[in-house]
């Protein structure tokens, strides 16, 4: 502890050069603690994104120019029978064809853009429980024989927040594309954009209101065992194959499961969030070169002082684990600096990622990450003053005390 008393006191003495030493190790623990709390907490805001009630799906879409919702401006879509022939694989459990298109939906005198996904008739079980993994916060799902009405996600309920300024409560009417529609249910909230924002609707009465005939936007297949999940993957890639009349690499169709994408996704924001480490490293090493400089000017500053400590009897070991201590000190300030501003930097990151995909998550502090954090900089700033440290521990008192 005496150590570290005689470190604060000389720290403090140096005043604004200390705090200009601390800021490279200040900015770069600060870098790696909120950027990670950042990565970590927009892994879990893209997983929840894709809302897949279950890793046995499959799902199948067409290719072109296939940029926002599935199916969006493919140049050959899927059709009905594409969902016929993939049902009568074996490995199968079923197969469904989905729509999701764009429609202005009105309430309260308010135009707003609203995704409305539909619910092909005879497999909303299927859909509820395996597919979309959906249940009602308040009323029910839609049921067989409910046309002209839909069910809405979480983030149509409150009128403070769903741009409309008055909350949508169910046996509400709503105008979609100028066509009136009951909301029998609310979703639970999933912290899913998609699902928060949908409207869920029957494919027939999407159809009346879009007329897509019988193009379909994405194919979600249920695979019996998910130990079957790659060869039915394959099963569907050749069907599909032979049915566009296409030669393997010249695909206009993409087959993907949860899992594939997730690790492509998470691929991406892991080699985003190593980058930023590397980075960060780069600015840690400067401040390591700044505790150099200023523990080497420290011994020169201190001669006189290293010389008296050596006159009435303080060995080599001692000096030189002042010197030591003192510099890791100093490393270990910048982490603590950093790491606090890091871990509000991360929450307030982590409220907009909420805010603005409308989730719900929790900010993912890593207390394990912050323990080594804090250890790493005293380390590198211990480590930056070994060299100074042995400096002073071999000054001669004579010459120190002349100096």
């Amino acid at each position: 502890m005496n150590y570290f008393q005689f470190a604060f006191r000389n720290l403090r003495k140096k005043g604004i050069r200390s705090w200009l030493t601390l800021l490279g190790i200040f900015i770069g623990i600060l870098a790696v603690v909120s950027l990670i709390t950042l990565g970590s907490a927009l892994k879990v805001a893209v997983t929840s994104q894709f809302g897949v009630g279950s890793t046995e799906v499959i799902s199948v879409q067409a290719g072109g120019l296939n940029y926002g919702a599935p199916g969006s401006f493919v140049t050959n879509p899927l059709t009905t029978s594409d969902v016929e022939a993939i049902n009568k694989l074996g490995s199968v459990e079923f197969a469904v064809g989905r729509n999701i298109r764009t429609g202005k939906l009105e309430y309260n005198d308010i135009l707003g853009i609203g995704s409305a996904y539909s619910i092909p008739e005879g497999y909303e079980k299927e859909v509820y429980e395996f597919l979309d993994d959906i249940e009602a916060e308040h009323g029910r799902l839609l049921e067989t024989g409910d046309y002209k009405k839909v069910v809405l996600g979480a983030n149509f309920r409150d009128g403070d927040t769903n741009g409309f300024g008055k909350d949508i409560s169910v046996g509400k009417e709503v105008l979609i594309n100028d066509v009136e529609f009951e909301v029998v249910g609310i979703l639970k909230k999933k912290g899913s954009f998609m699902y928060d924002w949908v409207v869920f609707m029957y494919d027939d009465d999407l159809n009346d209101l879009i007329d897509y005939g019988d193009e379909i936007d994405l194919i979600e297949v249920k695979v019996k065992s998910k130990d079957l999940m790659d060869k039915t993957k394959e099963d569907i890639e050749k069907l599909m194959r032979q049915r566009r009349d296409v030669e393997i690499g010249e695909e206009d169709f993409e087959v993907s499961t949860p899992e594939a994408t997730l690790e492509t996704v998470n691929s991406v924001l892991g080699a985003i969030q190593a980058f930023i480490i590397i980075i960060a490293s780069i600015s840690i090493f400067v401040g390591s070169i700044g505790i150099v400089n200023t523990m080497t000017t420290s011994v020169l500053e201190r001669k006189k002082e290293i010389g008296i400590m050596k006159a009435i009897g303080s060995r080599n070991s001692q000096i030189f684990l002042q010197f030591f201590v003192e510099s890791g000190f100093l490393g270990l300030v910048g982490g603590v600096v950093g790491a606090i501003v890091g871990i509000l930097i991360g929450y307030a990151g982590t409220v907009g990622i909420n805010n603005w995909l409308g989730a719900d998550i929790a900010p993912q502090i890593s207390l394990p990450l912050i323990f080594f954090t804090l250890l790493g900089s005293f380390l590198i700033g211990a480590i930056a003053g070994i060299v100074p440290a042995m400096q002073a521990a071999r000054q001669n008192p004579v010459e120190a005390l002349r100096g």
